[in-house]
């Protein structure tokens, strides 16, 4: 019995150590897998604006006490909007301390006032979760260091937290930013390959009729997926044959620019996507070619760019200047093998439809690419079968989702290794997107100015585009032009507030305000001038650029923007050059004066 008891006591120690090292074993694994959940659900919230804004950096964040319950969750809704990390943050209120935050992507700020970041370290969390780091190089790993340095438990999934189930969730936030990463490796948009065929793999018949292979509930999806993309894009030979629309239908306010690509010119005068009433075409063509077919077209409203040699992946470099994420090809046999020969074709949905068509000439989805044997087709990525009614939907990947961790040393290990290094040595600065270095120079950024109206009073406007736009129909005695600008001023976003003004200009240019064209450069420089005056640190971003030249980069818009070539005018870059100039006489007066003051008080303690 006395040996029992000393066995039974000398086991006692070992068997809690056991019981100890499971206990936290399970412990550890509960935790990953709330991390798992919630980051997966931040991605979700991150996706929730697609189709009904454009594209841009997704992001999504949760709230969660660490008993696991949720008290707060946001998403940005477009860019020049609130941060998804405040809509959080705001929501949850007090629930917020000690907290944890679960982000799909590290936060990233262009506007100089670390919104997003201050908003976490104030709510008094006590541990941050990222999905994947800033793929954009200026941004990346600015708000981790941030977070970090306040203190906060900041953990990175892929290299803080390990496991398959940390590997799926870092998946679900690479495919909800995929263009954007694709956009930061390849300097091109996410393209999209789309097409439906038959079973036997024709997507018309030898006559060319299309008209419908896939069912109703395949076309749906289709409008869907044009909703998240800035352009749709499609050849010469499907306007002349299908005659399409190319717009959405999907329920949701975002509606694709469309895009068609001809080196001859060889199209129909009368087409649907020459009325631009309600969404944009643009005609992509050789340099020269028909030029009075040319001068129709922008008779029409659409606009025509050249290009010294046109190709699917000249097109995309021009897109990746415009500043678009994601571009949906549409396109037929002939043009989609010159896409994926260019390897700009990054993911293919392809829609299969229980048909047989048949016919030695009837096309397929992808005309000649070079192939002679079956060892050199092309395998797709991470494949995935989904019914669609009575289709069958597969998409993959051409090529792999770029490492969201790739190994390129940031600003500051490049300056540890290289003093000289300077990232913007430049005498010439461009700004264009919210997501840009200088991004808080575009008048699209999500700073609110407040400017006096007729009598006085102040308004507040929610930005710079907001305030432009609906001064277009300003002092217009028209009930509709007053309404006009009711609504602009209630638009959710910048990019909502540009769509309505701009439609409105087009649809109903009797609304605009006759004075229009002599008066916008001050009403721009107006609400600019209010923006810089009301944020310092703006005022402190732009003061910086002393000597420099500004550029709006936008390669279509030949007012504001300095143009593709740099044959743009340029006006908003002029503006801030401008504003900076007499910012910078302001301050150098006001340092005049204070030595003026230092010398007088100077001489009369002397004379005391």
């Amino acid at each position: 019995m006395a040996l029992l008891l000393v066995a039974r006591a000398c086991a006692l120690p070992w068997m809690s150590k056991s019981k100890s090292s499971s206990t936290a074993a399970a412990a550890a694994a509960r935790s990953h897998d709330l991390d798992a959940s919630y980051i997966r659900r931040s991605a979700e919230l991150a996706d929730k604006s697609a189709g009904f804004t454009s594209p841009h950096p997704n992001f999504g964040c949760v709230i969660a006490t660490p008993a696991g319950n949720v008290v707060g969750e946001g998403y940005l809704y477009a860019q020049g909007t609130k941060p998804a990390e405040i809509v959080a943050v705001e929501a949850a209120g007090e629930m917020s301390r000690r907290s944890i935050a679960y982000l799909n992507m590290e936060p990233g700020d262009c506007h100089g006032d670390n919104a997003a970041v201050s908003a976490l370290i104030q709510a008094g969390l006590e541990r941050v979760v990222v999905g994947i780091r800033h793929p954009l190089q200026h941004l990346r790993g600015n708000a981790i260091r941030a977070l970090r340095s306040e203190g906060l438990q900041v953990d990175v999934l892929g290299e803080d937290l390990h496991g398959k189930i940390i590997e799926e969730a870092l998946k679900s936030c690479c495919l909800v930013n995929a263009p954007l990463l694709y956009r930061a490796a390849y300097r091109v948009p996410f393209s999209v390959l789309k097409y439906a065929m038959t079973l036997d793999g024709k997507i018309a018949a030898s006559s060319g009729h299309a008209s419908w292979i896939s069912s109703k509930l395949s076309r749906s999806r289709v409008f869907e997926l044009r909703g998240r993309s800035d352009a749709v894009i499609v050849g010469g030979n499907t306007v002349r044959r299908d005659n399409p629309r190319l717009t959405a239908r999907h329920g949701g306010a975002h509606l694709p620019v469309r895009i068609v690509m001809s080196q001859s010119l060889d199209l129909p005068e009368v087409a649907n996507l020459w009325d631009v009433s309600e969404v944009p075409t643009i005609v992509a063509t050789q340099r020269g070619a028909r030029k009075n077919f040319q001068k129709f077209l922008a008779s029409k409203g659409v606009e025509v760019v050249e290009f010294d040699i046109l190709n699917p992946r000249e097109v995309m470099h021009y897109l990746h200047d415009r500043g678009y994420l994601s571009v949906l090809w549409e396109c037929g046999g002939t043009l989609a093998a010159a896409a994926i020969s260019s390897r700009i074709i990054h993911k293919v949905y392809a829609f299969v439809a229980p048909k047989i068509i048949g016919g030695k000439h009837a096309p397929s989805p992808v005309g000649e690419l070079g192939m002679v044997e079956m060892t050199q087709a092309l395998n797709l990525l991470d494949v995935c079968y989904d019914q669609v009614g009575p289709d069958m939907l597969v998409t993959g990947f051409l090529q792999p989702i770029p490492d969201p961790t790739p190994a390129i040393p940031s600003v500051d290990d490049t300056s540890a290794i290289d003093p000289t290094f300077t990232p913007y040595e430049s005498r010439i600065i461009f700004f264009y997107k919210a997501w840009d270095p200088y991004g808080a120079f575009s008048n699209f950024s999500p700073h609110a100015i407040q400017v006096p109206d007729e009598s006085g009073s102040y308004i507040t406007w929610p930005s710079v585009e907001h305030y432009y736009q609906a001064h277009k129909f300003v002092g217009v005695k028209d009930l509709a032009a007053q309404d006009c600008v009711q609504s602009i001023k209630s638009a959710r976003s910048p990019e909502e507030a540009a769509r309505m003004g701009r439609c409105m200009q087009r649809l109903h240019p009797n609304l605009v305000r006759p004075d229009w064209d002599t008066v916008k450069i001050e009403v721009m420089y107006s609400a600019l001038k209010c923006k810089f005056s009301t944020y310092p640190h703006l005022k402190s971003m732009l003061l910086s650029t002393a000597g420099s030249v500004l550029v709006e980069a936008s390669p279509h818009d030949l007012f504001w923007g300095g143009g593709r070539d740099g044959e743009g005018l340029n006006y908003l870059g002029r503006l801030l050059m401008k504003l900076r100039s007499e910012l910078l006489d302001l301050s150098s007066d006001r340092r005049s004066s204070r030595l003026n003051l230092n010398h007088l008080r100077l001489e009369r303690e002397l004379q005391s």
